[in-house]
């Protein structure tokens, strides 16, 4: 049964439908983009995640007789308002750059046209979802590049919220995670699920031994023992007392991990166990993934570093009225000018130029013009939702391969985990002069 997910908003966004209601301004045909004005500091580009959890959440956008009791219980807004919301359903369009696509500063990655009272509803839920997600994607695609094809797995949900945890999950695998230790991530959008023990597991039992013993008659050889309970090196010589040389991977989870991969690399080779695996986990981020890559570490798990953004817990999101409908009935640009937040208004095209090497040079957003038929430019927004209705429900996988397909139409820059500008610069082009508001 779907939950409804109304209320999932700030209190200003239903008084200004009152008050557009009481001007005549909510039927008002208008656009809204959501941009990010700036990346996190140090960071060469963002990715877009969450689009898939937000067409889900638009759909359920509903005011039934709770929320709505709710409203008049807290004389939130009138009666006139609350019979509009009663009858509420989005009817407009949406369109947006392709979830996992890379994304600069200014570019549109979700564009929402409809009337003013019905499309300014949804903001704080776009930018609830977005911003959250695409932070988490972001993060994860640096940890993914520096682990240079070493699978990464997200382990981060006892270090957010409960529902968070979902979205991070699935943000983080559409960005080259191969799996995730959260269940309800894997039974509501397909992540793959993985995970053994804990020190708790090893701590119950009498000795290493014991623990280990009944975890390979549990789970077979080739699970994961956690050999850092006690003494790394007599963890691991238990391990492999109780699996054998078929053991499947050792985790280490404390200590100087880079010099105890190297230390229990020799020890297995030793012990025969040539094929078996090490995990690291411990406070992983970026940085720490690639001062580990000379060292002999099959996969990292990842969890705070990785669901709080890794030091940018929101990819900075807006979500800007651009256009709206004038006098004569036409769409005309419009656009904030206060100190330090002057936009540009204008419905946006956005397009992707490549040059000769097929890389991209350029992030174009054309004010007012469609990019449609230019050879140079991969065009990069696609309808989602028309006249109300869901037009293009993507699947997770499609997701997780136009990301990797977009960060390899970067420049190798955009790897880089020292601080610089965006990896492309973006670029107006034909901006229509937007009215001055306020």
């Amino acid at each position: 049964m779907a939950v409804p997910t109304a209320l999932l908003t700030d209190h200003y966004e239903l008084t200004m439908v009152q008050a557009a209601l009481v001007s005549g301004a909510a039927d008002r045909r208008c656009v809204f983009e959501v941009f990010a004005r700036r990346l996190p500091d140090g960071r060469r580009y963002g990715v877009l995640a969450g689009t898939g959890r937000l067409l889900e959440a638009i759909r359920d956008f509903r005011f039934g007789d709770a929320e709505l009791d709710a409203l008049e219980r807290g004389r939130v807004v009138d009666a006139p308002t609350l019979r509009w919301l009663a009858d509420y359903r989005f009817t407009g369009e949406i369109w947006g750059y392709g979830e996992g696509e890379c994304y600069l500063p200014g570019s549109p990655v979700l564009s929402v046209e409809g009337t003013f009272a019905e499309a300014v509803l949804l903001e704080t839920l776009v930018l609830s979802v977005l911003n959250h997600d695409s932070a988490v994607a972001a993060a994860a695609s640096r940890m993914a590049a520096a682990a240079a094809g070493r699978p990464c797995l997200e382990m981060g949900s006892r270090r957010t919220h409960e529902e968070a945890a979902v979205g991070a999950a699935r943000a983080a695998y559409l960005a080259g995670f191969a799996g995730t230790s959260n269940l309800a991530a894997g039974a509501r959008h397909g992540v793959p699920t993985m995970g053994t023990a804990a020190h708790a597991f090893t701590l119950v039992h009498d000795d290493e031994d014991a623990a280990f013993k009944a975890q390979v008659a549990a789970l077979g050889a080739g699970t994961t023992l956690l050999v850092d309970t006690f003494d790394v090196e007599r963890g691991v010589e238990a391990a492999v007392r109780a699996a054998g040389t078929e053991l499947g991977a050792v985790r280490l989870d404390s200590g100087d991990l880079l010099e105890l991969a190297f230390a229990v690399r020799r020890q297995l080779d030793g012990l025969g166990a040539t094929e078996t695996r090490i995990v690291v986990t411990s406070d992983l981020d970026e940085y720490a993934i690639a001062a580990l890559a000379a060292a002999p570490v099959d996969s990292y798990g990842v969890g705070t570093s990785l669901v709080t953004g890794s030091g940018a817990p929101t990819a900075g999101m807006v979500y800007k009225l651009v256009s709206r409908e004038g006098p004569n009935g036409t769409l005309q640009p419009v656009a904030k000018r206060s100190d330090g937040k002057v936009g540009v208004g204008g419905r946006k095209w956005a397009g992707r130029r490549v040059g000769p090497d097929g890389l991209a040079v350029e992030e174009l957003l054309s004010v007012g013009v469609s990019l449609a038929g230019r050879d140079d430019v991969r065009e990069l927004q696609v309808p989602y939702v028309s006249r109300g209705e869901t037009v293009n429900q993507e699947t997770l996988t499609d997701a997780r391969d136009r990301h990797a397909a977009s960060l390899a139409n970067l420049p190798v820059t955009a790897r880089q985990l020292s601080r610089g500008e965006p990896v492309i610069p973006t670029r107006y082009q034909q901006a229509e002069p937007a009215e001055e508001l306020g």
